[in-house]
C-alpha cells in the first residue's frame, strides 16, 4: 500500500493565474502531443508523484533508463468533498497546468503516461460520486484533460472495503473501457502471501459479474510480512490461481491478465527489496507471460542523503534510477 505517498510533501511551484483560454490551450495540447506507445510500456510505467515528494525531472529518467512511459500519481476526490477530479485532493484537474506540463514534457521526449485514480489513503471519487456514471464522467474528465491512453485503478483502503465504492469504480473502469477504444487500463490491488485478501475476491467477483475485464490485475506483494522476492513470487503463483478460479480463466489467460506492482528499497512495513529481488521478479514475469511489472515509486528511486525520508529514497545501497531500468527492461527495452 502507498503508505508513503504523503509523507515528504514538496509543494510544487504556484501555478501562475492564466485565462481560461490559455488554459483550454495547455490541454489542447497535452491532448494532441506525441505519439501513443505500445501497450508493454504502459504495463511497465513506474508510478511517478508529479506534484510532491521531490518529484525527478522525468526527461532525466528517461535518458538514464529507456523508460519512456510513467504512473502519474494520484487522482481523489476534492478534500472537500465532491464528485470532480483533483490531484492529491488539493488540485483541480480543469484548473491545472503544472502536471500538464510535465506530461508536455515527457510526450516531447517521445514518452508518454498513465494516470492512477486512488491509491491509499484520502478520499476516492468512488466514495464521493452517486454511480458509476457519475464517477466514469469525473475520470473522462481526466482523460479529456490530457489525452491519455491509459489509466490505472490503484483500489486501497479505505474506500476498497466499501461495497458501493468498489461497485462505482469498477464500473466506471468497465465504462472508460467502453467508451474510449483502445484504452489501456489496469486494476492494482493490495497483495498477501495467499495472492490477495478477502476484499480482493470480491473485487474480481465483482468485476466478473459486471463483465468487465481490465487489460490487468496487479497485487502489491509488500507491507505484508514479505521478505524477498520469493515471497513475492509465491504470491504472484497463488493470485494466479484465484485468477483462474474466480475469473474461470486458462492458466495462460491468468498470467497475461495478472501484474506485479512493488516496493523498492525499504517498504513502511520496514520490509527490504534490493535490485536482486526485483531481477528476480522480473525474471518470474517474463518467463510466465505476466501482464504488468510495476513499482512504487520513482520519487524513491536513488539513494538517501542527508534524509532517509522513505517517502524520497530507499534507504537501500543504490545508483539513481536502478530500479526504473527493471521497468524498461520488462518493455523490452536495453536501458542505456
Amino acid at each position: 500500500m502507498h503508505r508513503q505517498r504523503i509523507a515528504s510533501v514538496v509543494a510544487a511551484a504556484a501555478v501562475a493565474a492564466g485565462a481560461a483560454l490559455a488554459i483550454a490551450g495547455h490541454s489542447a495540447a497535452s491532448a494532441s502531443a506525441g505519439t501513443a506507445l505500445s501497450s508493454n510500456w504502459y504495463a511497465s510505467a513506474p508510478y511517478l508523484m508529479p506534484q510532491s515528494n521531490n518529484p525527478p525531472d522525468p526527461v532525466a529518467v528517461m535518458a538514464a533508463t529507456g523508460q519512456k512511459a510513467f504512473q502519474l500519481a494520484f487522482i481523489l476526490a476534492p478534500n472537500g468533498g465532491g464528485c470532480t477530479p483533483t490531484w492529491d485532493g488539493t488540485s483541480a484537474v480543469s484548473s491545472d497546468t503544472t502536471v500538464a506540463g510535465v506530461i508536455d514534457r515527457i510526450r516531447a521526449a517521445g514518452g508518454d503516461v498513465s494516470v492512477s485514480v486512488g491509491g491509499y489513503g484520502g478520499t476516492k471519487l468512488g466514495q464521493t460520486c452517486a454511480n458509476p456514471a457519475g464517477t466514469a464522467a469525473a475520470y473522462q474528465q481526466v482523460i479529456d484533460r490530457y489525452g491519455l491512453r491509459a489509466i490505472d485503478f490503484d483500489l486501497e483502503e479505505p474506500e476498497y472495503e466499501n461495497d458501493a465504492a468498489m461497485t462505482n469504480e469498477l464500473g466506471a473502469a468497465q465504462i472508460l473501457q467502453r467508451n474510449n477504444p483502445g484504452l489501456f487500463v489496469s486494476v492494482t490491488m493490495p497483495g498477501t502471501s495467499a495472492g490477495t485478501g478477502w476484499f480482493g475476491t470480491q473485487l474480481l467477483d465483482k468485476a466478473k459479474g459486471l463483465g468487465f475485464t481490465p487489460d490487468n490485475f496487479s497485487i502489491m506483494p509488500f507491507d505484508g510480512g514479505f521478505s524477498g522476492a520469493a515471497s513475492q513470487t509465491a504470491a504472484l503463483e497463488a493470485f494466479h490461481t484465484l485468477l483462474m478460479n474466480h475469473l474461470g480463466w486458462d492458466s495462460a489467460t491468468a498470467y497475461a491478465h495478472e501484474g506485479f506492482s512493488g516496493m523498492n528499497g525499504k517498504s513502511d512495513a520496514a520490509e527490504y527489496f534490493y535490485q536482486s529481488d526485483f531481477q528476480t521478479v522480473l525474471d518470474y514475469a517474463t518467463g510466465h507471460g505476466l501482464g504488468r511489472f510495476t513499482f512504487w515509486s520513482v520519487n524513491r528511486d536513488r539513494a538517501c542523503g542527508a534524509s532517509t525520508d522513505n517517502g524520497i529514497c530507499s534507504n537501500v545501497p543504490q545508483n539513481d534510477w536502478d530500479f526504473t531500468k527493471f521497468t524498461a527492461r520488462f518493455a523490452g527495452a536495453t536501458p542505456p
